[in-house]
């Protein structure tokens, strides 16, 4: 079998060995922003497991950028080379490309670790911080408000971005997406749910896209011209009034025309009142449709867990990318089983051959036979 989930991809100078993406995942075990020795642990494993590319956690350009006290950072000299070394270990052991996205929590930040007291602010006594969003609008009534930003504060936050891709390309990243998305701060402009702004920032459509627009610019002049930078954004906020399809196919138009070589579709986050309908694959149809207005390369997310599954969506031309999170955790090896499936050979570790063997696992995974 040819299978196209295991075909290789290139994006810019990156050759990608396979359309296989492990999707950021939060660990809130940094120290200060910096990553720990979980972080080389929980990425190495990653890097070894056949995909065809890995994006770290989101890592916050600034200390008031996080979400929580765990939250990885790229501000400082000390999270630059904390990073650097899980990144040189990767590319020690394996020929993973390795990405990273970079974020601005928001309105979203100062938040509790979510094996604490998930979905909770910070009190005072926690080390609680003053949040920023372009308005003074507070994601649910529990939530403290945000100040909205100044002058002083699209500076600071455009220049933050800059200097983090600065520091991913000291370190050796080879790909960045930008989180635009899920409610923290790039996409908050670009919600009118939480975008109640007069100025050049705010109202119309045009005016909500221009600093995420500035921002990723910014970013993409500051990066490599050989490598890749893309974007994660909100497809829909699931909720009426919110950010559409539309909006968001919109949108992508003008990333592209600022040098943007893939979306992520992703979806809500905006809102408590949003409501999704949670079924595996519930928002490729969003990076089908805005693979096909834009003509840009897009990544599909959210529950794809089959293998056949992921092989339809880049056959059919949906999204040339399968992006999994909780999937790649339950099962580290699910590269494995998915070419076992599908029939196709993926690269893995000379320590681990003994453990390759695709039909024996094929038939444990479907259960027909005993080992």
């Amino acid at each position: 079998m040819n299978s196209q989930l295991f075909s290789a991809f290139k994006l810019r100078d990156l050759h990608l060995d396979n359309r296989i993406v492990v999707s950021p995942m939060c660990q809130y075990s940094a120290e200060e922003g910096s990553a720990t020795d979980w972080h080389l642990m929980h990425i190495g494993k990653f890097a070894v497991s056949g995909v065809g590319l890995v994006i770290l956690e989101a890592a916050h350009v600034e200390p008031r950028g996080r979400i929580t006290h765990g939250c990885l950072g790229l501000y400082s000299d000390d999270n630059e080379q904390a990073l650097k070394r899980v990144i040189s270990f990767c590319h020690k052991h394996s020929e993973t490309a390795i990405g990273i996205q970079l974020s601005h929590a928001g309105r979203k930040g100062s938040a509790s670790l979510p094996w604490v007291k998930r979905g909770t602010a910070l009190t005072e006594t926690q080390r609680a911080w003053q949040t920023i969003a372009p308005s003074a609008v507070a994601q649910t009534q529990e939530w403290p408000t945000p100040q909205p930003m100044t002058e002083a504060d699209f500076q600071t936050v455009r220049a933050a971005h800059v200097q983090a891709v600065v520091r991913a390309a000291r370190i050796g990243i080879e790909l960045i997406e930008v989180n635009i998305a899920h409610g923290y701060l790039l996409h908050s402009f670009l919600s009118p749910l939480s975008n109640r702004r007069t100025d050049r920032f705010g109202g119309s459509l045009e005016n909500r896209m221009r600093f995420p627009l500035e921002v990723f610019g910014a970013m993409r002049q500051a990066w490599p011209t050989q490598l890749p930078m893309g974007a994660r954004i909100t497809a829909t906020d699931w909720i009426t009034g919110g950010w559409t399809t539309e909006d968001a196919q919109i949108f992508s138009s003008r990333l592209k025309d600022l040098g943007c070589d893939f979306i992520t579709a992703s979806s809500g986050g905006t809102s408590a009142q949003q409501q999704v309908p949670l079924y595996p694959g519930h928002q490729v149809e969003f990076a089908a449709g805005i693979r096909k207005a834009v003509s840009i390369p897009t990544m599909a997310v959210g529950m794809l867990y089959d293998p056949q599954k992921a092989e339809d969506i880049i056959v059919s031309g949906a999204a040339d990318f399968v992006a999994l999170a909780r999937g790649m955790l339950f099962d580290p090896h699910w590269v494995w089983y998915a070419a076992s499936v599908l029939q196709a050979q993926v690269k893995h570790p000379v320590q681990y051959l003994r453990g390759y063997r695709s039909e024996w696992l094929r038939q444990m995974r479907r259960g027909d036979q005993t080992p």
